[in-house]
């Protein structure tokens, strides 16, 4: 049963989308009068057709407005209709004619009003998706949120543009029909709309059933999507560990539970139909033999007979459209509640004075802990150190230590659960979150590339670089070489994900594109694990000789982390050492142990190398 905070839920989620859509209000006022002008003009052609056979052909009285009256009989009355017939025909496709057009003009603004709508709701749902938080995006699946902001927004589009309108037009026919025919005969009158009621019940319970089946269609088409778009990403993953045939039997399971559902929603809309024709055609039945048998008997004339056989079939074929309008409103909802959901999702908001200051690169923890919100896991625990600006930073520990959360904290895509970061003596909290990311540029162990040519990716942050600076990137970063041996050179358009590059290619493009940004803080996020030995030596060697500001080098390898101002050793998100290289090397712990086992590897190559 429907509570009251349900409906209020709906009537909330359907004014936001009116409030979204709101270029779309006057298409949709201008669709509104010309449904009603369609729908008058409709029942103008049954009556022409009508007063034919009566007042023309027969002798019936005409029943026709006072001043209509006054110009036939000027014209010569029924004795010159009867002798130009073509002026009734005429008179039909005058109406019929404005008829199309009312309802041409009808569709155009329908069509604006839906095509409006959903550029607004499409242009809504980026915005909300590009602002949510880091935590909430990692909360939900992709193939979801995609699989919502296309097939639910097309859904919402499809009922606004189509059954909206339709909904109007039943009322306004139902309500002229009426009108019409109940002055010239009560009975037949109701005759012709007795069925009418069982039609409108059949559809609520229909719209009900439909309600619960697209609901499960709806999540059944969104996992089935996810599971599209895991194998579409990860495709090299799938056919490295041969996994086709079992991802294969996944894709099959979930594809045959959605067609599963999808059937039963059919054959119930299917059953709908059928027994809604069944409904109509015997209300028009009953009209015919009822009427005939008044005819007969001289209660109403042939041309009141032909009339309410119009109208029954003028108004049940609409009343019949209201099962598929309430079954498309039902949808409609669904869909617009999951729409909703992404809507609602909260927005990075600015937690300080959201200023603006310049940043040189001077960065304090101080007791910094964080856990995360969904589990209360505590990920970093009391975490102070302090950084000089200019200063290379490097950061070593085991998987889930808590390197990259660390990195996350400095960019503010999550926010410290206690104490608090500065930079250059401000609290990052009190800087504007764009300024803040704009002056910290970071480098992924997988990084992404956009499917667009190597220098577009390059210049993505700062497309007005001059193109000796992205070259100059490009060669700091040990790739330039690389890409001018591509037979497009710099235009080479890379797949999507960077997919026709390898890893290390990957990693290097990434590098050269933070260079360009020319950011006082630069992280590099294992971002050189694809690379060689000797290409990781030449990178560090020209960041080196490139002022590059407050570093941060996060990796595995001492070599890439000896020739740092100080590192820092986590180990179960706590700071366990810290010191220089020497002095690590000097202290018991982690990182000498690491340092002993890969000298010894370097030995152990190298020994090879002299066999």
């Amino acid at each position: 049963m429907e509570t009251k905070t349900t409906r209020h839920s709906r009537f909330s989620r359907w004014k936001n989308l009116w409030q979204i859509a709101d270029r779309s209000h006057l298409p949709f006022v201008i669709a509104i009068v010309c449904t009603a002008l369609a729908a008058g003009t409709s029942y103008l052609t049954p009556l022409v057709v009508s007063f034919t056979v009566d007042s023309v052909l027969d002798t019936q009285p005409m029943q026709l407005p006072t001043w209509l009256q006054t110009q036939i009989a000027r014209l010569g009355g029924r004795e010159f209709l009867l002798h130009n017939l073509w002026l009734c025909a005429v008179a039909v496709l005058v109406v019929s004619g404005f008829n199309a057009l009312f309802s041409f003009w009808r569709g155009k603004y329908a069509a604006k009003m839906g095509e409006g709508t959903s550029r607004a709701l499409r242009e809504q749902l980026f915005f909300r998706l590009s602002h949510a938080p880091y935590a909430w995006h990692k909360s939900n699946q992709t193939g979801d949120l995609i699989q919502r902001c296309t097939s639910d927004v097309e859904t919402v589009h499809r009922f606004i543009q189509n059954q909206l309108i339709q909904v109007l037009r039943t009322l306004f026919m139902a309500t002229v029909a009426i009108g019409i025919m109940l002055p010239i005969s009560p009975l037949l009158t109701a005759v012709a709309t007795c069925l009418l009621p069982f039609l409108i019940v059949f559809s609520f319970v229909y719209s009900k059933a439909v309600q619960k089946y697209f609901t499960q269609v709806d999540e059944a088409e969104g996992r089935l999507t996810t599971a599209l778009q895991e194998n579409l990403t990860g495709m090299r993953v799938v056919r490295a560990f041969a996994r086709q045939k079992q991802e294969l039997e996944k894709f099959t399971r979930l594809n045959t539970a959605f067609r599963k559902i999808s059937l039963k929603l059919n054959t119930l809309m299917g059953l709908y139909w059928g027994l809604s024709d069944m409904i109509g055609y015997t209300q028009i039945a009953l009209v015919l033999v009822v009427g005939v048998l008044l005819a007969a008997n001289g209660q109403v004339t042939t041309g009141n007979v032909i009339l309410f056989t119009s109208y029954a079939g003028m108004l049940t074929f609409p009343m019949r459209n209201l099962g598929r309008i309430l079954a498309d409103l039902v949808m409609a909802d669904v869909a617009l509640g999951r729409l909703q959901e992404i809507l609602n999702a909260p927005q990075e908001t600015e937690p300080g004075k959201a200023t603006k200051p310049t940043i040189r690169g001077n960065i304090t923890f101080e007791d910094v802990c964080f856990a995360y919100p969904d589990d209360g896991r505590m990920v970093l625990s009391h975490i102070d150190f302090s950084v000089k600006a200019g200063q290379t930073v490097g950061i070593l520990g085991s998987t889930g230590a808590g390197k990259s959360t660390l990195i996350h904290l400095l960019q503010r895509l999550y926010l410290p659960t206690k104490g608090r970061i500065l930079l250059d003596g401000v609290d990052i909290r009190d800087i504007e979150v764009g300024h803040l990311r704009s002056k910290i540029g970071i480098v992924l162990q997988e990084p992404f590339l956009f499917s667009r040519t190597i220098r577009e990716n390059i210049l993505l942050a700062r497309p007005q670089a001059q193109e000796e600076e992205c070259y100059s990137a490009a060669r700091t970063a040990c790739v330039h070489d690389v890409i001018t041996g591509f037979s497009e050179g710099y235009e080479t358009v890379v797949g999507e994900r960077g997919v026709t590059l390898s890893g290390g290619q990957k990693q290097r493009v990434a590098i050269a594109r933070m260079l360009v940004q020319n950011t006082p803080v630069c992280i590099f996020d294992d971002s050189l694990s694809a690379v060689d030995a000797e290409t990781d030596a030449s990178i560090r060697a020209a960041l080196a000789e490139r002022d590059t500001g407050t570093t941060f080098l996060i990796s595995h390898r001492i070599s890439t982390l000896r020739e740092a101002d100080f590192i820092l050793v986590l180990e179960n998100g706590k700071i366990v050492q810290q010191g220089t290289h020497a002095q690590l090397c000097e202290q018991e712990g982690i990182y000498r142990r690491i340092c002993v086992i890969q000298n010894e590897l370097e030995s152990c190559e190298k020994g090879g190398d002299a066999v």
